[in-house]
């Protein structure tokens, strides 16, 4: 398969801005790996900055952007299908793709070739586990991984009951379904790039930008969706901004505590980013650290001359 370019990093690190650049230089095609900017009309929380694939008045074709309706919940089975449908499309064409985002589970599923199972709803399952704290739950999913030995890539963030409760259902198809049948996906040759931004700078950008995104209307994009009838649940499920702002919507908390909470969720975020990407070279693969602060032209030509080394 043709190589592909991949460029990863913390969240408000300018990924988008430096792959677009990137891309208009090279005539190539950009695929997402965000978890929440597959959702159509979920724009300002998710950050995906649409005005950064204008280069010069030239349009840079992006893929798995504004894919599915928001209040479902797509998943890492259904994004591989995804993405080996953009990436087929993109090299068909003689183009070359480039991987971008900050979701390392949904980057290292694609590269790594993950075999996963789409795993279907158990409704009764789902409402014996309802009545649970999210400790409970927590330490049901703990043994379940346990007992079926689960690798990392089938875990589920245990941040709200809903996240805990779907990672059960899967553990659970698992454990009883032992013979499922996988779908299988090539590993995909890639060059990666990460941007290198220091935990201040880091933290400062995030701060600004959330200032930025609350100003330019992220409340009013949240008073939108629950207009069109997504339930409070299902946006607090996203996580995030989507959760903090629903709950200052509906009144759960008041602006400051949203402003105060989300920013601190937000810096988590990006330490955990950040360890994921660590992880992922203590798992084998090579990322070429780029610093943040380099000019755009600069990195541009950093990652040109890696490619064709």
């Amino acid at each position: 398969m043709q190589n592909m370019i991949t460029i990863l990093g913390p969240t408000a690190s300018g990924k988008t801005s430096l792959a677009a650049a990137l891309a208009a230089d090279i005539d190539a095609e950009i695929i997402s790996a965000d978890s929440r900017q597959v959702y159509r009309c979920m724009d300002i929380g998710t950050g995906k900055d649409l005005e950064d694939y204008n280069i010069n008045n030239k349009h840079i074709n992006y893929h798995l952007i504004d894919i599915v309706e928001p209040g479902t919940k797509y998943n890492l089975f259904e994004y591989q299908q995804d993405f080996f449908s953009a990436y087929n499309d993109v090299v068909s064409r003689k183009k070359i793709p480039i991987l971008c985002g900050g979701s390392g589970l949904y980057i290292e599923a694609v590269l790594n070739g993950y075999n996963l199972v789409a795993v279907p709803e158990n409704r009764i399952l789902r409402d014996t586990l309802e009545s649970k704290s999210l400790d409970e739950l927590t330490e049901i999913l703990i043994q379940l991984k346990k007992e079926n030995g689960s690798n990392m890539h089938n875990s589920t963030d245990v941040d709200n009951k809903k996240r805990a409760i779907r990672a059960i259902e899967i553990e659970t198809y698992y454990k009883i379904n032992s013979q499922v049948k996988e779908c299988h996906y090539p590993k995909i040759k890639s060059t990666i790039f990460g941007i290198d931004i220091g935990r201040e700078e880091r933290r400062r950008r995030i701060s600004e930008r959330l200032k930025q995104r609350l100003n330019s209307g992220m409340i009013e994009e949240v008073e939108m969706l629950l207009e069109k009838g997504i339930t409070p649940q299902d946006l607090i499920y996203y996580g995030l901004e989507y959760k903090f702002v629903t709950k200052y919507i509906i009144g759960e908390i008041s602006y400051e505590e949203m402003f105060r909470s989300l920013e601190i969720a937000i810096h988590q975020f990006a330490k955990r980013q950040m360890t994921w990407f660590r992880g992922m070279e203590r798992r084998g693969f090579i990322i070429n650290w780029i610093d943040y602060s380099l000019p755009l032209e600069e990195k541009i030509k950093y990652i040109k001359t890696v490619c064709n080394g």
